[in-house]
């Protein structure tokens, strides 16, 4: 690894979820208000509105989520295929 390079981000720790949830706006307000999540940023897709990606934080631990849209739904998926290692 490249010297000056972090493993982890400032701010995460070293396994951080990331929750793909219906509606990321409505789930990050529900957090704010029933966990006390601060909002550390949000990138919206082309229409301003679908969040494409989000950060936020709970006590200290930081949080990914982002909003599925309908062509990448789980139930349109195909299972994972793993090997034994």
């Amino acid at each position: 690894m490249a010297s000056g390079v972090k493993r982890i981000p400032d701010g995460c720790r070293s396994v951080t979820p990331h929750l793909v949830v219906r509606d990321a706006a409505r789930a990050i307000e529900f957090y704010k208000k029933a966990f006390g999540a601060k909002e550390i940023g949000r990138h919206t897709g082309p229409d301003g509105q679908r969040v494409m990606h989000a950060e936020i934080q709970i006590g200290d631990s930081r949080i990914y989520l982002n909003g599925c849209n309908h062509a990448s739904s789980t139930k349109n998926r195909r299972k994972p295929q793993f090997s034994a290692a």
